[in-house]
């Protein structure tokens, strides 16, 4: 009698190796691209004038790590079939209720807590008026924004601090030149950002929770037939979402340590643009979200330094007329998950 023995596993193909977890990383050389002419010129800027340069890559991360964090709320959202434009109130939420809640108590821990479970309950609400109600998630994602801009500008309280966010130099790596600044010398919740991609990505691809989500977002009927709850894993999921938008919200206080009203200034309209255009993958939104960063501080150190007699109006709207540009570019190339957007009837 003959047997065959099974072929012999590679490492490479071995699970949790490092080539597993990452193996299902799809790059857009686009993007890459985009990323480095960037870096390029920062190396020959840097060579110009260091001073300017390192400010600008510091501040390309600091403007990065909300669209990150807000970006992959949407993505686990538009995975799951809801469509989620209401981060924006959500930020606003997370940031107001975090900075009353951290200059009440005094801690920065209860405040981050705080700002995530507020923005978690209006992912809630969102799951409910989608998968209860089945009402149109567009308008529904359009009543947390209003709700969030209303209700913070009603209870804002001028004259308010909070303790300071700190601030995380690795130490031996934020003295490297350029590079040091840019990515070792940040607060928490920036870190928070960069380890937040890679913690998704490996749950999105590699996990039960995963393959249990992209399957309710692609085919609900399916999933439901071989025994997935759909509308657990939607409450499930905007509620895990709403954290991310939480700590996105919390992130814009950490530079200023106050909160003002509508601070979130479209920040979370232009992490839709990042999902979108990072192709609703995490280390796409990575990428997106390091551009968008680069064009918000740019902006912002063209305007500090007055560097063109023209209005200051001219900087601020840099973002957004790229972000019109880059929905109007990717978003024909990209296809969401086939379900987004539908409610879903039991058979």
């Amino acid at each position: 009698m003959t047997t065959t023995s099974p072929a012999p596993t590679s490492p490479a193909s071995a699970p949790g190796s490092a080539r597993s977890l990452l193996g299902r990383v799809r790059v857009d050389y686009r993007i890459l691209a985009g990323l480095a002419v960037i870096a390029v010129a920062m190396i020959i800027a840097y060579q110009w004038d260091s001073q300017q340069t390192t400010a600008v890559a510091a501040r390309t991360i600091r403007e990065a790590a909300p669209l990150i964090l807000a970006a992959l709320c949407g993505l686990i959202g538009e995975r799951s079939g809801i469509i989620n434009i209401g981060i924006e109130g959500q930020m606003l939420l997370a940031a107001f209720v975090g900075f009353m809640v951290a200059s009440s108590s005094g801690n920065l821990i209860l405040g981050v807590m705080g700002g995530m479970a507020a923005a978690s309950v209006a992912g809630l609400f969102l799951a409910w008026t989608a998968v209860a109600l089945k009402m149109d998630q567009i308008i529904a994602g359009t009543i947390i924004n209003i709700f969030g801009l209303g209700v913070t500008s009603f209870l804002y309280v001028q004259g308010r601090t909070m303790p300071s966010v700190p601030n995380w130099p690795i130490p031996g790596l934020d003295e490297l030149p350029l590079i040091g600044s840019m990515l070792f010398s940040h607060g928490p919740l920036t870190y928070a950002a960069l380890v937040a991609v890679v913690v998704v990505h490996v749950a999105l691809f590699q996990t039960r929770w995963g393959l249990r989500t992209r399957a309710v977002g692609e085919h609900p009927s399916a999933a439901d037939t071989v025994g997935v709850r759909v509308y657990f894993v939607r409450y499930r999921n905007l509620a895990i979402a709403g954290m991310l938008a939480g700590l996105a919200g919390f992130a814009l206080l950490q530079s200023a340590s106050v909160f003002n009203r509508g601070m979130t200034n479209g920040k979370g309209f232009i992490a839709l643009a990042v999902m979108i255009f990072g192709r609703y993958r995490p280390f796409g939104v990575l990428s997106a979200a390091v551009l968008f960063g680069f064009f918000n501080a740019l902006q912002a150190q063209l305007q500090f330094r007055q560097a063109f007699d023209i209005p200051p109006q001219f900087f601020g709207m840099i973002p957004f007329v790229f972000t019109i540009a880059v929905l109007a570019i990717a978003g024909l190339r990209t296809r969401p998950p086939a379900a987004i957007g539908q409610p879903y009837e039991k058979e």
